[in-house]
């Protein structure tokens, strides 16, 4: 006996739904809520859906309907209910779930009309609440007196069969509850529904509960999505009263015991600015807010409906936790990144010193061989060195760069061959790969290679020519392919005298050597290193200011000076002038030459005791040197110089006069 063999009046309705367990991917479970005379004729229709869908049907009406769906809801029993006329409408208007209603066409009223002609030729069809004006165009089809009427209660329906009886009506056609009402009554009662009436409802039934599983599940991924979230989010509606949320928003907001649901969202999120009319595709501002001790940052998004506005969607992130991530991005950045950002073409200079060492870089790049770059401190080695990996054919491997003076021995030497598990208090489970592993395939940059301690010179050595190194605590060497590049800015043969660097290896690295100049040497550039470094400092700081007059004021003292920190001081001191250009309207005021003097004392240290005059000197020759070059540009013609320059011919040759 199967679950629809049985009607809700033969047995309790708990037993029916102890018959009903939800399984996964089981069929639509279909609740058909009718009355006796359907039901019969739904019962024998279910069976040609086995396999397809499962059926409780129910003999209830009205209330009693209400009743036993809200049971089987409540238990997850159903998926969608069927019902007809009276019921179908009732049972809408009062559940949550779909309810498919078994409609009657024109043929089934048709053909229950002639099926009630054979009776009698007086035939009432009884429709609830309203009639059906489109049976008067067949009533000239079949020869029978048809009466229409409605129903609103019970009592109504009972009232109408009575006064059809004593009009002289013996049969009606209708729902279930209909005929059997009226058999009560006396009447003959024919069944308005068919077969296929019922086919198209339990079809229907099946597709409806197929979408909603689908949309369920949907639902269901995306819920679980935003509770996993460790951002909040909260969606409201449009009278911003909160409508979902996730438990990272409590968190946030500090409510945990307190309930949000319905909750208006400023008593949440106090201070939080919404603006109802806002574009869905324009860029979402931050918020920030103080909730309690913490600061929160907040977002809204607006939600439209078919055009509409439906409210909105705020999401929250602790401040705290974004200072978290940034940090880390940070960390993970700055770590390990291993790659070389300039290139020998990124060199500024245009003096023949700075050029052949250039030239001979790229040469030396198209070589494995072990490059040896000496130099004082702020020439710029690791910019050749980074500029020689990238022009060889190891510029896609890693560039790994070591400072062998940053260190202490024990952990300079565990960071650059590397540890195994356990060798020592501290090492990390699984070991770790050293900076000359991490190079295999690319270049490592040993920088200030002369203040290696000489213990580690030895095992160094071992890599450079064995090419292979050992882990700390390991017994196992490694095969690397590694292009070694050393710079020291120190004299790497007295170190050898002194014993400070073992012979073999100074030997090993200096097989091509490149003498980067000092900033002295090369007094070329120097006025193209300051103007260009001055331009780019500005430009970042968002200034327009033009630095050429107050570059030129300081030309002759760029020039004498001796330079002892090299290109790093260059930058220096052009990082000074750019905070001082954009935070002086007239640098060369007056007041602004003698701020100059706090600015760079270095460079304008050891002139007269009137500094002002001197730097108003200092102006008043840039000046004609700018003149004089004018001039010879245009060949002596003082019109043209004039016109060059933008002041005119009697300026120009009062300002010849008097230099």
């Amino acid at each position: 006996m199967t679950d629809s063999d049985k009607r809700g009046s033969d047995v309790a309705l708990s037993d029916l739904i102890e018959r009903m367990p939800v399984a996964p991917n089981e069929p639509p479970r279909i609740a058909v809520i009718s009355y006796k005379g359907l039901s019969r004729l739904i019962q024998s229709v279910t069976p040609r859906y086995a396999g397809r869908a499962r059926f409780l049907v129910v003999d209830k009406v009205f209330e009693e309907a209400i009743t036993a769906a809200r049971e089987l809801i409540a238990r997850n029993a159903v998926d969608v209910i069927i019902s007809a006329g009276a019921n179908a409408t009732y049972l809408r208007d009062r559940v949550d779930i779909p309810v498919i209603r078994i409609n009657v066409s024109g043929f089934d009223i048709l053909r229950a009309l002639m099926k009630a002609s054979r009776f009698s030729d007086k035939v009432a069809l009884i429709n609830y609440r309203e009639t059906d004006p489109n049976l008067e165009e067949v009533k000239h089809l079949i020869n029978v007196d048809i009466e229409q009427r409605s129903y609103t209660t019970i009592e109504d329906a009972r009232l109408q069969f009575r006064e059809l009886k004593e009009l002289g009506y013996r049969v009606v056609v209708g729902s279930s509850f209909v005929t059997d009402l009226s058999e009560n009554e006396g009447l003959t009662g024919i069944l308005a529904y068919s077969e296929q009436a019922i086919h198209q409802a339990v079809d229907m039934a099946i597709e409806v509960t197929r979408t909603q599983r689908i949309e369920q599940g949907r639902q269901a991924w995306l819920n679980q999505v935003i509770q996993h979230l460790q951002e909040g989010v909260i969606a409201v509606d449009q009278d911003q009263r909160v409508q979902c949320f996730n438990p990272a928003s409590r968190r946030i907001l500090g409510v945990e015991s307190e309930p949000m649901l319905g909750r208006p969202l400023l008593d949440l999120v106090p201070g939080l600015v919404v603006e109802s009319g806002l574009d869905v595709d324009a860029e979402p501002q931050p918020q920030v807010l103080r909730i309690g001790a913490r600061l929160v940052m907040a977002t809204c998004v607006p939600l439209h409906e078919i055009g509409m506005d439906a409210g909105f969607v705020i999401t929250l992130q602790d401040s705290a936790a974004i200072e978290r991530a940034d940090r880390r991005i940070r960390i993970q950045r700055r770590t390990r990144e291993y790659t070389a950002r300039y290139h020998l073409g990124d060199i500024v200079g245009k003096s023949p010193a700075i050029q052949r060492m250039i030239t001979l870089a790229g040469q030396y790049a198209q070589s494995d061989s072990t490059v040896l770059l000496v130099g004082e401190s702020g020439t710029g080695k690791e910019l050749f060195a980074q500029g020689i990996h990238n022009a060889s054919s190891r510029a896609s491997g890693r560039f790994v760069a070591v400072n062998c003076a940053a260190f202490a021995e024990s952990l300079l030497e565990s960071e650059l061959f590397g540890y195994e598990e356990g060798a020592f208090t501290g090492a990390r489970k699984g070991g770790r790969v050293g900076l000359i592993e991490a190079a295999h395939g690319g270049t490592l940059f040993l920088d200030e290679i002369g203040d290696m301690p000489v213990n580690l010179q030895t095992r160094l050595l071992r890599v450079l020519q064995e090419r292979e190194v050992t882990r700390v605590g390991g017994t196992v060497p490694t095969p690397v392919h590694v292009r070694v590049i050393a710079a020291t800015n120190v004299d790497l043969r007295e170190r050898i005298q002194r014993g400070e660097l073992r012979e073999d290896l100074y030997y090993r690295l200096n097989i091509l050597a490149i003498q980067v100049p000092p900033l002295r040497a090369r007094t070329e550039d120097i006025l193209l290193l300051a103007r260009q470094t001055l331009e780019r400092l500005l430009r970042e700081a968002g200034s327009a200011s033009d630095p050429e007059p107050l570059l030129s004021t300081l030309e002759s003292r760029l020039l004498s000076y001796g330079w002892p920190g090299n290109v790093r001081e260059m930058e220096n001191f052009m990082e000074r002038l750019a905070v001082f250009i954009t935070q002086n309207d007239d640098p060369l005021s007056a007041s602004g030459r003698k701020a100059l003097y706090s600015i760079l004392p270095e460079l304008l240290m050891g002139g007269p005791e009137d500094e002002s005059e001197t730097l108003k000197a200092e102006q008043r020759r840039a000046e004609i040197n700018r003149i004089q070059r004018a001039v010879a540009e245009c060949d002596g013609n003082l019109a043209e110089a004039a016109r060059k320059l933008g002041v005119s011919r009697t300026t120009l040759w009062r300002k010849l006069r008097h230099r």
